[in-house]
């Protein structure tokens, strides 16, 4: 199955859903995801292995942190060459003064916006679909 290309088609119907969870960004050096964690998203840096997962589960492991974010998953499935809808989103949270870590996945793309102002980002990503339609 592809993913949709369309610009319009991809911000009017994004579907923004808030994941309840905690997550946050720590790094380790292990060239692995070490045992008992379960990330979302791992970035391979020269750094270190950085993981977006769980509060719980870094705090449980002891991995320090300074962020902590809320996931919103756009449930449109985005081509990964489709033009314009990164662009689109951190635009529209930008204005609304909000920050955005942008995964994407296979099937959608995942914002990863300050855990407190996350009913923030839902509302300025509805205002930007009603807005494309």
């Amino acid at each position: 199955m592809t993913g949709e290309r369309d610009l319009t088609r991809l911000v009017t119907g994004m579907r923004p859903e808030l994941d309840r969870a905690r997550y946050v960004y720590c790094t380790v050096e292990a060239p692995a995801v070490p045992p008992g964690l379960h990330p979302v998203a791992t970035v391979a840096e020269s750094e270190g292995l950085t993981l977006v997962l769980p509060q719980e589960e870094a705090d449980a492991a002891g991995l320090p942190y300074t962020y902590v974010a809320g996931r919103i998953t756009l449930r449109i499935h985005s081509a990964l060459d489709a033009v314009g809808l990164t662009a689109a989103v951190a635009g529209a949270l930008a204005d609304a003064g909000l920050s955005c870590n942008v995964v994407a996945g296979y099937h959608h793309d995942h914002l990863f916006v300050e855990y407190d102002r996350a009913q923030d980002a839902l509302a300025a990503l509805h205002r930007l679909a009603v807005g494309a339609s």
